[in-house]
């Protein structure tokens, strides 16, 4: 039987399942790589033919332009994250951005609807047993699909398999169509040969200095941060409990070096709630691999289990670090330029963890595209407006291509003096110069 056989009467054509969303309606969609690109692109073509209106998206981390101005009035898009297709909406203010920090398990964030009129979503074919994948990531699919009033699926034929939460019954699921081929979501940055030198250093300092093994670890997206897992060839017996499982990891399951084997929580096993920037090797060798686990994203953002975990150490890229050890890793003053996703909660549950550190990877300085200068990144006091991602008092390290600054137990002055250290040459007297105003550093 054919998985179209296996839908039935469920399987109906696009313009059918988009039909049925109407004007005030509210419209969850599957957020980041497992955006239902089929779905969020007939309803937007098809929303100012059909006189919609008022129609809130909420759609986190959102990889499709909801905010175009011939779609004002139409959609109306709430997100969590200001990605690259809305970021210059969330700067103008025509959309809204719901700030998040704080997850639970299988519950959505406040802010967000508990019953959507409609949820999109991509998912695998139905199996025998009438089964479907999420594919490459989970998210919050799984609650949304338990409070939807209405659930439209596109399938997509090339989805992988994974443990943990990772399915949904047919009978769950309300409208399927024929999704086309899945875009590939986010494509990896080029980076010059100053960056490529940067990301080398730093992850080399963490992977030698700051990691352990056996130690369990969790790795943020970013430049920095998500290249960490292909310097760790050399460890032993590291486990994986993280929010996004990034590149690299696969490879070191393969080998040996991922086994899990001293993790508190799901021992033996490689847990988060999706996979990013996995090259298609990579994905092949995730697929049906038991060792690999996907749930709910509140449960693995969940702080209340997370500080459980015992020599955990979580790593995170940072924008902006201040001389007294603030992190800012969502904004630029008070434009929006990513989100705070589960950084906060990682960052203290490292902290918080026996053995455990928080560490924030930042390259020194960089040049802003158009701007043609060198900024520091680490600054004197954080520009007027820009949020603070992650306290000082939860940043045990924060690390840049110049070494390594210990800030846990340092009084003012001397994180100021340590971070000076580490920051580039161009810009350390300057910020000496501003430590001693400040803090007599």
């Amino acid at each position: 039987m054919s998985w179209q056989d296996r839908c039935g009467a469920k399987l109906v054509s696009l313009e059918a399942a988009i039909g049925g969303v109407e004007s005030g309606h509210t419209v969850a969609v599957a957020p980041y790589t497992s955006t239902p690109f089929t779905l969020c692109d007939a309803l937007i073509a098809s929303g100012p033919k059909t006189g919609l209106r008022g129609v809130r998206i909420e759609h986190l981390a959102s990889l499709v332009c909801w905010t175009k101005p011939e779609l004002r009035g139409v959609f109306e898009l709430t997100d969590n994250y200001a990605t690259p297709p809305n970021r210059a909406a969330c700067h103008a203010g025509e959309m809204e951005y719901l700030p998040v920090g704080l997850w639970k398990s299988y519950e959505l964030p406040a802010g967000m609807t508990r019953e959507p009129d409609v949820f999109l979503v991509p998912v695998s074919p139905p199996n025998e047993k009438g089964y479907c994948s999420f594919g490459p990531g989970v998210w919050m699919s799984r609650t949304m699909v338990r409070g939807a009033k209405r659930v439209v699926a596109e399938v997509q034929p090339d989805f992988i398999r994974t443990g943990g939460e990772n399915y949904v019954h047919i009978d769950e699921i309300d409208q399927f169509v024929e999704g086309e081929r899945q875009k590939e979501g986010v494509a990896a940055a080029s980076i010059s040969a100053e960056e490529t030198a940067q990301v080398e250093a730093i992850c080399t300092s963490v992977a030698v200095e700051l990691l352990n093994d056996g130690d369990t670890i969790q790795i943020g997206v970013g430049t920095v941060s998500a290249s960490l897992g292909h310097f760790l060839d050399f460890r032993n017996d590291l486990g994986v409990q993280t929010e996004l499982v990034t590149g690299g990891i696969a490879n070191l399951v393969k080998t040996g070096v991922v086994t899990g084997r001293y993790k508190s929580l799901h021992p033996n096993k490689v847990v988060g709630s999706a996979f990013v920037a996995l090259s298609r090797d990579e994905m092949k060798e995730v697929d049906e691999n038991p060792v690999f686990e996907l749930y709910d994203f509140g449960y693995t953002d969940d702080l209340r289990h997370l500080i459980q975990q015992k020599n955990f150490v979580a790593v995170n890229n940072a924008l902006l670090v201040d001389l007294t050890g603030q992190v800012s890793a969502e904004a630029l003053d008070h434009r929006m330029y990513t989100g705070v996703g589960g950084q906060t909660v990682f960052m203290i549950a490292g902290a918080y963890s026996p053995g455990g550190k928080s560490v924030s990877v930042v390259p020194s300085s960089s040049i802003p595209t158009g701007s043609g200068r060198r900024a520091t990144r680490i600054v004197s006091t954080l520009p007027a407006g820009t949020p603070v991602t992650v306290p000082r008092t939860y940043v045990d390290y924060v690390v840049t291509e110049f070494g390594v600054a210990e800030l846990r137990g340092k009084t003012i002055r001397q994180r100021a003096r340590a971070l000076c250290e580490i920051a580039h040459p161009d810009f350390r007297d300057e910020l000496r110069d501003r430590a001693r105003e400040l803090y007599g550093a």
